[in-house]
C-alpha cells in the first residue's frame, strides 16, 4: 500500500460529528448569558482540568423548556485557561452555581475525588457523570439537527462542535467522538453535558408531578 492510499483509507474512519451550519442555526446571536429567572431549574454540567496542563476547565449552566424539557436553552458558559489554581477556579465556579441556584453539579471523571473535595468546600455536590463522553455528544447531535437547543454567541463553542470528530475503532465495532489531535473540546464537552442533563432532570421532575 503506498502513502496515499494508506492516507485515504484513514480518513474514512474520520468524520466531522455536525456541521458548521447546524450549529449557527441554533446560536441566539448577540445572546452571550442569561440572567437567573424564578421558578426555573438550572442544571450545571463541569469538565474539570487541573490547572497545569493544557485544558481549560469549563462550566456551562443550562435548562430546559415543554413540559418533557424538549427545549433546551444554554444560559451561562464559564472558561478558565491554564495555568491557573484549582481552588480559585473551583471557587468562582461555586459562584456561579450559586447565582444560578444550583446545589449539585455533575462533571466529567477526573482525578479521582478531589475535585468533588473542593467543591463541597463551597456548599456544592458534584458528581461524576452516569454517561461517557462519546455517550453525551451522541445524545446531543439529534438536539442540534433537530434545532431544539439556543446556543450562545460564543466563538470557542462554536469552534470547538465544529471541530469535533467521529472515529470508528477498528476491530471493535465502536464509535468515539472527540475532539481532533491537539485539540480542545473542554466547552463544548461542559455545554453538551448541561444540556442533555437539564433535558432529563426537567423529565423526572415532571414524572414525580413537581412541574
Amino acid at each position: 500500500m503506498n502513502g496515499a492510499e494508506y492516507i485515504s483509507e484513514w480518513r474514512t474512519d474520520v468524520a466531522a460529528f455536525v456541521s458548521r451550519e447546524v450549529v449557527e442555526a441554533s446560536i441566539v446571536r448577540g445572546r452571550h448569558e442569561l440572567w437567573p429567572q424564578p421558578g426555573i431549574q438550572y442544571w450545571g454540567f463541569c469538565d474539570p482540568s487541573g490547572g497545569s496542563g493544557s485544558d481549560s476547565m469549563t462550566l456551562a449552566v443550562a435548562h430546559s423548556e415543554g413540559e418533557l424539557g424538549e427545549r433546551r436553552i444554554l444560559d451561562a458558559i464559564r472558561e478558565w485557561r491554564p495555568q491557573f489554581s484549582p481552588d480559585d477556579v473551583t471557587k468562582e465556579a461555586a459562584q456561579t452555581l450559586n447565582h444560578y441556584g444550583i446545589t449539585t453539579i455533575r462533571g466529567d471523571r477526573f482525578g479521582g475525588d478531589w475535585i468533588a473535595e473542593r467543591f463541597r468546600e463551597h456548599g456544592i455536590g458534584y458528581e461524576p457523570a452516569e454517561k461517557p463522553k462519546t455517550q453525551i455528544y451522541t445524545e446531543f447531535l439529534p438536539l442540534l439537527n433537530a434545532a431544539r437547543t439556543e446556543l450562545l454567541d460564543h466563538p470557542r463553542l462554536l469552534a470547538q462542535l465544529c471541530q469535533l470528530e467521529r472515529r470508528s475503532v477498528r476491530g471493535s465495532g465502536r464509535e468515539v467522538i472527540d475532539h481532533a489531535p491537539n485539540g480542545h473540546d473542554d466547552v463544548a464537552n461542559a455545554v453538551a453535558g448541561a444540556l442533555i442533563g437539564a433535558g432529563i432532570e426537567r423529565s423526572l421532575l415532571a414524572w414525580r408531578g413537581m412541574l
